[in-house]
């Protein structure tokens, strides 16, 4: 009997031990990284074919004030995600200026909130991008800069995605 007593004594004592752990630390400003970028065809919502992309992000916020309310709530900020586009233009990158049709819009991270003692939020974002005004006879090669802002206005490393060829159907990534 003793040792049955004697390893549920020592497995209380290794399971409160573990429960003690100090929470992880994070810095307050949130960080991202590059997931993919994957191109597809699809149809609008017209049913005209067209070209979609879905991008993919990792985040993480130490103080887990991600997001933002509904528009209606009278929030001053309406965006919270911002993309950069470049087009490939002989051969290097160049931004694109305000009036190009495939300027991407602005886009708004929901509102996230962590209970308890631990704030750190982690996830995915995934954003679906439509391309209607595509056209392969242009340039097709594009890429994008990133970052986010969370409520206190702290904003992110800014990342970028790889090269992008429109006319493929394909995923891209970083290469390693």
């Amino acid at each position: 009997m003793k040792p049955i007593r004697n390893t549920l004594i020592l497995l209380v004592i290794v399971l409160a031990s573990m429960s003690c752990r100090k929470i992880v630390q994070l810095p307050p400003e949130p960080r991202i990284e590059f997931i993919s970028f994957t191109v597809f065809d699809t149809t609008d919502i017209l049913g005209n074919e067209s070209k979609g992309g879905r991008l993919k992000i990792s985040f993480e916020d130490g103080d887990g004030d991600l997001g933002l309310r509904s528009a209606d709530s009278g929030l001053e900020d309406t965006t919270n995600l911002f993309l950069t586009l470049y087009r490939k233009t002989n051969g290097l990158m160049e931004q694109v200026p305000d009036d190009d049709l495939m300027k991407p819009s602005s886009y708004r991270i929901p509102y996230m909130e962590r209970t308890g003692n631990n704030k750190i939020l982690k996830g995915t974002i995934t954003v679906a991008m439509l391309y209607l005004f595509y056209d392969p006879a242009d340039n097709d090669t594009i890429m994008y800069d990133i970052l986010i802002k969370d409520r206190d206005e702290n904003f992110s490393n800014t990342i970028s995605t790889s090269e992008i060829a429109l006319s493929f159907n394909n995923t891209y990534t970083i290469p390693e």
